[in-house]
């Protein structure tokens, strides 16, 4: 089992098959994962194999490790595209994410106006006022939604706490369009069931539920680096070619990384 645990709070620039030159913002510990997702496909592992024993970093250390990095990146390259939270888990999660998306904000604006701040999350606390004015403020609100069927959400998200579908599609609606609609593709097996949504029977009440909620974009993707259970297999090119047609078809722009 191969797995990536990332620094924190900064860690990069990695490039990003949809963001381009990304720098990296970890609001997670470095020694571990924390996250209300232990998805199958997760590349920093499953949760209980990786319970972190080191705090969170506060806003403060992540401002100062942030503006250090931005000024080091100004001096000597490379320019990034985005400034993007991700790492080891979700980062709307930490306590003082809102502030911190005011600092990120704030220090983008200095040293690098033209970069974008993205945000990705598995929309489990966008129902937080303060978090949901946060994630409104930033140029890429990207929120996870693999599929609608309950069933799948708990063999391949496998939701850590009570998750509702239907509320978090509210949630999102919410968003009046504001966000980015990101979705994982792929087939194989997970403990000898079939975790394949790629076919109509997940795709089409899925694009139903994207039509409504009438994001500015979707992102769909497939598996691009090792996973925690091996059985997992990538979506074909012609698979999310055909998904991302019937996106396209329907009026949403879309991306589509294989």
């Amino acid at each position: 089992m191969s797995t990536v645990i990332y620094p924190s709070p900064i860690f990069g620039p990695v490039h990003s098959r949809r963001l381009g030159v990304s720098l990296g913002i970890n609001l997670l510990p470095e020694d571990g994962k924390f996250c209300t997702f232990d998805c199958i496909y997760c590349e920093c592992g499953f949760n209980e194999d990786h319970r972190p024993q080191k705090k969170l970093p506060t806003r403060e250390q992540v401002r100062e490790a942030l503006e250090a990095r931005l000024i080091d990146m100004q001096q000597n390259g490379p320019k990034p595209d985005v400034l993007t939270f991700a790492g080891n888990g979700e980062p709307t999660a930490h306590p003082h994410f809102a502030g911190i998306i005011e600092d990120t904000l704030a220090l983008r604006d200095i040293y690098f106006p033209q970069a974008k701040v993205s945000v990705l999350s598995n929309s489990t606390f966008i129902h937080k006022p303060e978090v949901f004015d946060a994630l409104n403020k930033i140029d890429n609100n990207i929120l996870k939604l693999d599929t609608i069927d309950t069933d799948y959400i708990r063999l391949t998200d496998r939701p850590t706490r009570h998750y509702d579908v239907r509320k978090i599609i509210k949630g999102m609606k919410a968003f009046k369009g504001n966000l980015i609609i990101q979705t994982m593709f792929m087939k194989g097996k997970y403990q000898g069931q079939d975790v394949d949504n790629t076919s109509d029977r997940y795709v089409l009440p899925w694009l139903e539920t994207v039509k409504e909620i009438a994001p500015r974009q979707v992102m769909i993707y497939t598996i691009d680096r090792e996973t925690p259970d091996h059985d997992l297999e990538k979506a074909t090119h012609e698979e999310l070619d055909r998904i991302g047609k019937l996106i396209k078809d329907s009026g949403i722009p879309v991306s589509v990384s294989y």
